[in-house]
């Protein structure tokens, strides 16, 4: 047995500096074919309030804007932000939001829901910050997918047609949670 090898490659072998070379042209093919290359986040909202209509259209907006590839899957109330009418005339309930400038007493009264509302809409107002319907057009433009949950379109008797162009509806479960275990990022809001 020898343990003689040869110092340099034979006329049949590639040498390592090509070997290197074809490793590195492989990756980039993959790279390439899987579009892989980019980060992915999956937002759920669950909620439709005017308060918690903000958050996940500024995140999806925002990791748009840093080259995220954004889901945003909306189920029960949290669909009333993807309607067109509805997004409209979201409120702020004054009971129990403890940051709330009103006691859960006075909030309890009727018609102090529409005095918070109203109070929070002056803020956003004053402040020029973006309206939701303008939040969710710029999230499209950026590529986000918003994702109407189809059993909550059926269990709130929706019509497919009342929300915003661009909106993808008939979304399930499975597919949100397949999106989810995809994602780099998930967040429940």
């Amino acid at each position: 047995m020898s343990t003689d090898t040869p110092d340099a490659p034979t006329d049949d072998a590639p040498s390592r500096a090509e070997l290197a070379a074809r490793v590195d042209e492989l990756e980039d093919a993959l790279a390439e074919a899987t579009g892989d290359d980019g980060k992915k986040m999956s937002i759920i909202a669950t909620k439709g309030t005017l308060d918690m209509a903000y958050p996940p259209l500024i995140l999806a907006s925002t990791a748009a804007a840093f080259g995220y590839e954004v889901t945003v899957f909306h189920t029960f109330w949290g669909l009333d932000i993807l309607h067109e009418e509805r997004s409209k005339n979201l409120k702020l309930s004054s009971v129990g939001n403890p940051n709330m400038p009103v006691p859960n007493a006075v909030a309890a009264l009727p018609g102090m829901d529409r005095v918070t509302t109203k109070m929070m809409e002056k803020k956003i107002a004053d402040n020029d910050t973006a309206s939701i319907e303008e939040l969710l057009e710029t999230s499209l433009d950026m590529g986000v997918e918003f994702q109407a949950c189809q059993m909550t379109i059926d269990l709130m008797d929706y019509d497919e047609d009342d929300f915003y162009d661009g909106v993808t509806t008939g979304v399930g479960a499975a597919t949100a949670l397949q999106d989810m275990a995809d994602a780099d990022i998930q967040l429940l809001v």
